[in-house]
């Protein structure tokens, strides 16, 4: 009995060490390897015999030790989850992450906290995200600029997209739209890239920022047309669309909630929806891929965790999510801001955003887009 009391005590502190690490630390039993039988005793002896006989009865008690110490799924999550958003509150990326959050919270049984981090390109939302804890408490709002764009553009980052997150799932997609002042002559875009050739280097467009997805949205166009333009950057969508509407700049690349109130009002025409397909929000506005085959510069919105969180919890929310996007009241929602549900699972998406990276890294090349 004093050996099996020995392994007791040994796997006691073993497991004592382990509750220690459970918030981070391991997300699956451990095996521990002892290069000698049990007691220490020869197990053809009478004794080790014996011991031999119990060794079923004390492998249950350990593995059951072990496991009482490690977290699991079934209680998680046990206090509340840091969702942070890189954009400020009334963004798009804050509207959608708030869209999901709530229904989010009603699933998990935990308050969801949205945690507004804007500034730097996104920049300084997604380091704090990346060297958080990866434990499930922390999820992260990650859109085309800060996971597919930005690799591309700063020659430094404070984090890697691809490394430094775990894919959990794509929830949405926001077409940007091309819409241009009531004076230019071009009725559709065949006729705008006609224009635009004819006067090469003569037209502007606005757009939110240099490095944001309308921008990109913008330069993608340049790029397949084969025309150029003048890049006028703003602070935001709503200056650019005063501008717009003022004459100041003759095409505008930005996302739906500010155009199509204006396009309704007859102050605008919009010529495109910049993505693959047409919008619910404009139906009857063509989209460019019809007329540029492959053309596709919408805004993707989807959730990440710190690279490392426990897969079990990463599956979790992905299924969760996957539910949320199903429903009604959420579609709607998101409709209203001009956006659609987009589902990928944790693979699709990884491999989505690989893909992003490289489509937009010759854009960026071929642009010369550097971070300001």
């Amino acid at each position: 009995m004093k050996a099996l009391a020995s392994v007791l005590v040994t796997f006691a502190f073993v497991t004592a060490y382990i509750s220690a690490l459970a918030q981070q630390y391991p997300s699956r039993p451990i095996k521990f390897i002892v290069p000698y039988g049990l007691g220490g005793l020869d197990a053809s002896s009478d004794q080790g015999s014996r011991l031999r006989d119990g060794s079923v009865r004390e492998s249950a008690v350990a593995a059951g030790l072990i496991r009482t110490a490690l977290p699991t799924q079934r209680n998680y999550p046990d206090r509340p989850v840091r969702f942070i958003v890189p954009y400020g509150p009334g963004g798009g990326s804050d509207t959608t992450s708030r869209i999901i959050a709530k229904p989010l919270a009603e699933m998990l049984g935990q308050q969801i906290v949205i945690d507004n981090r804007p500034g730097a390109g996104t920049i300084i939302g997604a380091e704090l995200a990346a060297k958080s804890p990866p434990d499930g408490y922390t999820i992260f709002s990650g859109i085309t600029g800060t996971m597919a764009i930005n690799p591309s553009i700063y020659a430094k980052l404070p984090y890697d997209p691809i490394k430094d997150f775990a894919p959990i799932a794509m929830v949405a997609v926001g077409p940007n739209v091309l819409a241009v002042h009531p004076s230019v002559p071009a009725k559709n875009v065949k006729e705008l890239i006609a224009l635009a050739k004819a006067r090469p280097g003569q037209l502007s467009y606005a757009s939110s920022g240099v490095g944001g997805a309308p921008h990109l949205a913008g330069e993608l166009f340049k790029y397949m047309a084969g025309v150029d333009m003048l890049h006028v950057p703003y602070k935001g969508a709503a200056p650019a669309t005063i501008d717009l509407i003022a004459g100041n700049v003759q095409v505008m690349f930005a996302g739906l909630a500010p155009v199509v109130p204006q396009v309704k009002a007859g102050k605008v025409r919009a010529l495109a929806v910049a993505g693959a397909k047409r919008s619910v929000a404009l139906p009857d506005v063509p989209s460019l891929s019809e007329t540029l085959k492959g053309y596709d510069g919408s805004t993707w919105f989807a959730v990440f965790a710190p690279a490392g969180t426990p897969n079990d919890i990463i599956e979790k929310l992905s299924a969760d999510l996957a539910k949320i996007m199903t429903r009604k009241d959420v579609i709607d929602q998101l409709l209203q801001q001009g956006y659609e549900p987009w589902v990928m699972g944790p693979k699709e998406l990884g491999a989505y955003e690989k893909e992003q990276i490289a489509k937009w890294a010759k854009v960026i090349k071929a642009a010369g887009i550097k971070g300001e």
